[in-house]
Formats: C-alpha cells, structure tokens, sequence
C-alpha cells in the first residue's frame, strides 16, 4: 500500500488534544469494504471499526461504531440509545450532515456533536482502528484516549455472528 503524507482533520484533533495515535495510508478507490481494507493491511477486522450514522424515530441522529467485519443491529441500536427504532441515514445525507463521505466517515471531527455508541467487543483490545476521517486513511487509537476527545458509551449493537 502506498504511503500518503496528508494530515487529516481527524489526525490534527488528535495532535491538538496529545492523544498519541497511530497513522495507516491505502490506495482505495472507495469501493472496497471496511473488512477488504482490514485484511489488505493486515488487520484484525475485529480490532477494526467502520462508522455508522442513524437517525431515530424523534429525528436525531446518532453514531455508532462497529467492527467492519459485522452489522448494525437495529433493534440494539434503538434500545441503546433510547429510541423505538432507528434507521440508517441516506448517503446523500451523510456529507452536510457530518462533513465526511461515505467511505470516509470518522465518529472523531464531525460538524456536529452525535451521541456515539462503540461496540462493546471493543473493549477486547488496548486500541481500535477507525477511519481517519478521508478515504484511504485510518488512525489507531487507544480507548482511553479516546474519551478524551469523544464522548461515547459501550454497547452491544450488532447482529449476531
């Protein structure tokens, strides 16, 4: 995989708070999924997250991060966040809502402050690996580092295996 040498938002929140990371870089024409990504780079894609933003039933939104390697459950994602149901945002929404694109999108940076949920297999692992905010780009953060530049809660939100 080839090595960029761009900052992204994500990464510069990062340095700005001293929350030490650690940088990945890939050429991806924005087709490939989260999993494909993980295993072209040798990662475990259950250490790997993806970033999925919803909307409720009362019209707000929420995030929810999840390994690449499963999918959001709506039932479990509603309950966690206190909602009768839940449904995925259109990807025509995606960029003036966040300020990413689909393929790119990072719970860290967002235009707007959402309530995030993180899997709670994360807490299986010292840091997770998240998109660093572009397509192509992915950051390694520790969880505890991490609530010191995102608010979260741990929850179970995905299908069974």
């Amino acid at each position: 995989m080839a090595k960029k040498q761009d900052k992204t938002n994500v990464m510069r929140l990062l340095e700005q708070k001293k929350i030490s990371y650690k940088e990945y870089t890939f050429e991806c024409d924005g087709t490939w999924t989260g999993e494909e990504i993980a295993t072209a780079m040798s990662q475990n894609p259950n250490q790997a997250f993806k970033t999925l933003v919803t909307v409720g039933a009362t019209k707000k939104n929420y995030v929810f991060v999840i390994p690449v390697n499963r999918e959001l459950n709506l039932k479990k994602a509603a309950k966690a966040v206190g909602e009768k149901n839940i449904e995925m945002i259109k990807a025509k929404e995606l960029l003036p809502l966040t300020g990413y694109v689909h393929g790119g999108c990072s719970p860290i940076g967002m235009k707007k402050q959402f309530t995030t949920v993180i899997n709670d297999t994360a807490n299986d692992f010292d840091t997770i690996i998240f998109s660093g905010g572009k397509i192509g780009y992915q950051v390694e953060v520790g969880l505890e580092d991490l609530k010191n530049i995102l608010p979260f809660e741990f929850g179970d939100v995905v299908c069974e295996k």
